[in-house]
């Protein structure tokens, strides 16, 4: 890899969660800048971001590895029976809400069956995934369960999403020893609450671009439509809620973002370029 290169991954989570989120993901996709993008295997909508994959191997994408839900009134569970891992759902059968309701009552080895069902769903449908990577990174909810993530990896040998910040941000201790694991990346860029609050989320992006380090960096983004769909789906959750994942999507579909990455010379990749050792 050169030194002075910069390259960027602008990947988007949570596809398959809602006809919105699938359509918005696709439309950044075909623009050019959306590069990446993972699929929730439990959400309503996996079987359209399924079939979309099929037809569109061209596009790269990875597992989403599901153990939680967030929304208040929009539910989802694992893709088992509840009664094979009954750690994992709360009482009418549902994901928990966070991590910290996660790590209190999920057993790892039921996480375990859970999330190699997932892997095994995409596989079986004859897809080929090229990484994992974890909603609202839940797996990292105790040292159990990350070890879960690692195992998994090294298991259907994908590479694991691995960073600094996402381990900070689950209160999981550094261990350098991820460095050197296939799917670490030194810089992951995801928008907080701050951010939103100031205004739209372009002008983050954007100054991020400006700044943005040599080296393989990723942009986390969550593109959907601010629609009736999605609204009612994230309602009083205005964290990475409608109106913030129309703002990502608006971001990477305007001019003005490929301008940007023109300035400053950088190179859009996915993981399939890191993967096959093609950056140079």
């Amino acid at each position: 890899m050169g030194v002075a290169q910069k390259y960027l991954v602008v990947h988007a989570d949570d596809a398959g969660l809602c006809a919105s989120e699938n359509k918005a993901t696709i439309a950044g996709l075909q623009s050019g800048l959306i590069t990446s993008y993972s699929i929730m295997v439990p959400c309503p909508s996996f079987q359209e971001i399924v079939d979309f994959a099929l037809q569109n191997p061209q596009y790269d994408y990875g597992v989403h590895l599901t153990l939680t839900c967030e929304w208040r009134d929009y539910k989802f569970g694992p893709v088992l029976p509840t009664e094979e891992v009954p750690s994992l759902v709360d009482t009418n059968g549902h994901f928990y809400k966070n991590r910290t309701l996660l790590k209190e009552h999920a057993q790892p080895e039921e996480a375990y069956k859970e999330l190699k069902t997932q892997i095994t769903t995409v596989f079986d449908l004859g897809m080929h995934p090229s990484h994992l990577d974890a909603h609202m990174f839940s797996i990292g909810a105790s040292p159990a369960l990350f070890d879960v993530y690692l195992q998994l990896g090294s298991e259907f040998n994908l590479p694991v999403l691995l960073n600094n910040r996402l381990l900070e941000m689950v209160g999981l201790p550094f261990d350098e020893k991820l460095q050197r694991k296939k799917g670490y990346l030194d810089t992951v860029i995801f928008a907080d609450f701050s951010h939103f609050e100031a205004g739209h989320l372009n002008e983050f992006y954007w100054k991020t671009l400006d700044e943005l380090n040599p080296g393989i960096s990723m942009f986390l983004i969550h593109p959907a439509f601010n629609n009736e769909e999605m609204q009612q789906i994230t309602v009083d959750h205005p964290n990475f809620g409608s109106e913030w994942r129309q703002m990502d999507f608006e971001t990477f579909s305007t001019e003005k973002t490929r301008q940007k990455l023109d300035e400053h010379s950088i190179k859009l990749i996915s993981w399939k370029e890191i993967n096959d050792g093609l950056l140079s």
